[in-house]
């Protein structure tokens, strides 16, 4: 039912794509982050969560809504969106025709990040996966434990005269994080790029503490105060207005030695939007597929894995999906 082609992924039988990197007809969406969600398609289908960054990000796009486990039907092929966990509003995509079922996960994590609706596992024939962290070397705290750091590391600096800067991408990542602040420690701005999202989210609903760092409040003095920013902002002017401040990334890459030093960061949170190594393997055996389909990460090494730890038709597939916990996507 699904082949990989140039432009991503093609149901042929209900001819759509989904996550397309180049413009299509149809383009089903799992989320909103930038290699997942590309401008130029004429029709788009995503979970209701999703709409409103995707506006945000494409512009006026002809673009449908859909709830979680609603099932509608696209030339004779059963389509549902079902939680995954990475962000707010994404999805896998279930797709079953003539008794054949295919998941294709986009990007997922099955820990709580107590925001995002948390991960179903779907059973399948056929799943489609990510292995961003699909290494074993990569094993993740709960997300609490890390909010609890952050709290802890803000009341620190707070008392001691610093203001604080918590790095993460602006989609997703910035979002749990304020989500889960101690707002009594002091006052919270927000980057002009997460302050945009964090408006787009609120259309569907959600809301988050913080004021948007402007012109207006520039002059003001701020002290003590929790700064969230994407890691574009790293070694930018932007930042001296904040001075003295003391500096975190947040990102699964920080569960590597040496990450926060080549960052020049002053602290390194643990903290990714994307399953770990356990997770991964959980999620493969939780949906009793005998095929998967391994994308963007560690493709070689977890296809290997796959087959000769459980005996799974695993299939390694080069996509045009970058990683966002790279980059400006930390």
């Amino acid at each position: 039912m699904i082949t990989f082609t140039d432009k991503g992924i093609y149901c042929k039988q209900g001819n759509f794509y989904i996550d397309p990197w180049k413009p299509v007809e149809k383009a089903l969406i799992t989320h909103a982050h930038s290699d997942h969600a590309r401008y130029g398609s004429k029709q788009y289908l995503c979970h209701k969560f999703t709409v409103p960054v995707l506006r945000l990000r494409l512009g006026e796009i002809d673009v449908q809504a859909i709830e979680y486990g609603e099932k509608l039907y696209i030339n004779n092929v059963q389509v549902s969106f079902h939680p995954a966990g990475h962000i707010i509003g994404s999805a896998q995509i279930r797709l079953e025709y003539k008794g054949e079922v295919w998941v294709i996960s986009g990007d997922y994590k099955l820990s709580n990040d107590l925001l995002s609706t948390p991960y179903e596992c779907i059973k399948c024939h056929h799943f489609i996966t990510e292995s961003t962290f699909g290494l074993p070397i990569y094993q993740f705290q709960n997300p609490q434990f890390i909010y609890n750091d952050i709290n802890h590391w803000w009341r620190t600096n707070a008392s001691e005269g610093y203001n604080t800067i918590v790095l993460g991408y602006a989609l997703g990542k910035s979002q749990t994080i304020l989500h889960s602040l101690d707002k009594s420690v002091g006052n919270i701005y927000l980057h002009g790029a997460v302050a945009n999202i964090n408006d787009s989210l609120g259309r569907v609903g959600f809301h988050f503490p913080g004021k948007r760092v402007s012109e207006e409040n520039n002059k003001l003095k701020i002290e003590r105060a929790f700064i969230s920013a994407p890691p574009s902002a790293l070694n930018t002017t932007w930042l001296k207005k904040f001075q003295p401040y003391r500096i975190a990334m947040c990102s699964g890459w920080m569960a590597l030695r040496g990450a926060r030093r080549r960052y020049g960061v002053d602290k390194g949170f643990v903290l990714s939007d994307h399953c770990d190594w356990q997770q991964l393997n959980d999620a493969v055996a939780g949906t009793g597929a005998e095929d998967i389909y391994v994308t963007h990460g560690y493709e070689t090494p977890f296809v290997k894995w796959l087959k000769e730890k459980f005996g799974l038709r695993a299939h390694e597939v080069k996509t045009f999906y970058s990683n966002e916990e790279s980059g400006e996507d930390l």
